[in-house]
Formats: C-alpha cells, sequence, structure tokens
C-alpha cells in the first residue's frame, strides 16, 4: 500500500497511524532518509495489499451522517452512522481500514475497525440511539448487526474516504 506524505506528518507519525515500527518502514523504503520526509513523497507501507486490488471501498458522509459502501465503484449499501460531536470531529481525508477486532467492549459495541489515522476507528455502539447524531470522539458509530455485516463485507485494506 502507498501512502502519500501529508503537511505535518513525520515518519514516526505515519509507522503509529499504520501501527508499524519506524524500522518496517524504513526497511520497505530503501534510500529514505527518516527525518527528511516531504509532502507528496510516497511511502511503501508494508503488509497491506494495494488498494486498487481491493474491489470495495468506504464513503463517509459527515454531514449526511452516512456510510456508503461501494463495490467497484458502484452503490451497494447506505449505512446511518454517528459522528464526531464539535470539538471532537470525525477527521476528514482517506484512510484504510488496518485491522479488525471483534467484542473490544465498552462503547464500541461488538466490533473495532480501526483506521489508518491513530485513535479513530469504525465500530459498533452500546447506546443505539446515538445513531445519527453528533456524539462520537471522533469516531463514527454503527449499529452493531451494520458493523458486523461490513465486516464480514471487506477485506483489511479497504480505503475509506471521509468528507465533511
Amino acid at each position: 500500500m502507498i501512502h502519500t506524505v501529508k503537511a505535518g506528518e513525520t515518519l514516526v507519525s505515519i509507522a503509529g497511524d499504520y501501527r508499524k515500527s519506524l524500522a518496517s518502514l524504513i526497511a520497505a523504503n530503501p534510500g529514505i532518509t527518516p527525518y527528511l520526509i516531504y509532502v507528496g513523497q510516497s511511502i511503501l507501507i508494508p503488509g497491506f495489499p494495494p488498494s486498487a486490488s481491493i474491489p470495495y471501498s468506504i464513503r463517509i458522509s459527515i454531514s449526511n451522517r452516512t456510510l456508503t459502501l461501494l463495490y467497484q465503484g458502484q452503490r451497494r449499501k447506505v449505512y446511518p452512522i454517528g459522528v464526531g460531536r464539535m470539538l471532537h470531529e470525525t477527521p476528514t481525508g482517506n484512510y484504510i481500514i488496518i485491522n479488525k477486532a471483534p467484542n473490544p467492549g465498552g462503547p464500541y459495541g461488538t466490533m473495532w475497525m480501526s483506521l489508518s489515522k491513530k485513535g479513530y476507528g469504525i465500530h459498533g455502539t452500546n447506546d443505539p440511539s446515538s445513531i445519527g447524531k453528533y456524539v462520537s470522539r471522533g469516531c463514527v458509530r454503527m449499529y452493531n448487526k451494520d458493523v458486523e455485516e461490513l465486516a464480514r463485507t471487506i477485506p483489511i485494506g479497504t480505503p475509506v474516504s471521509i468528507r465533511p
């Protein structure tokens, strides 16, 4: 998987976002100077399939509070979601699903899927009344049955686009 460096990122922060060691990123990118990366530079992230090889993608609309599952670019299903509240907004940008954890407990419901932005994910909820609202600390909340269905459908590495 290729990551394109954005303003403010460091190789250390990129490694953290993808839950990879700095050493693994350096090894996967021969010739890279770890503390001299630049905006627009392509960084190979080891252990994830190329995004183009995955037929699924996810498009999240914060304002509509919907998550749309696409298959080969065609809408397959639209799910209602809860998103970040004021001062804890859901981050916009392009990410991938980097792991899945069933039954994480607490407010995360029956499934957690980490985004390639440290601290954020798509998860179930122990409060179904929060779906459709601006209530989270930045994560995307789904009904448990919906997030379980989504997790069964998509592979690790699925691209996720979050827009206002």
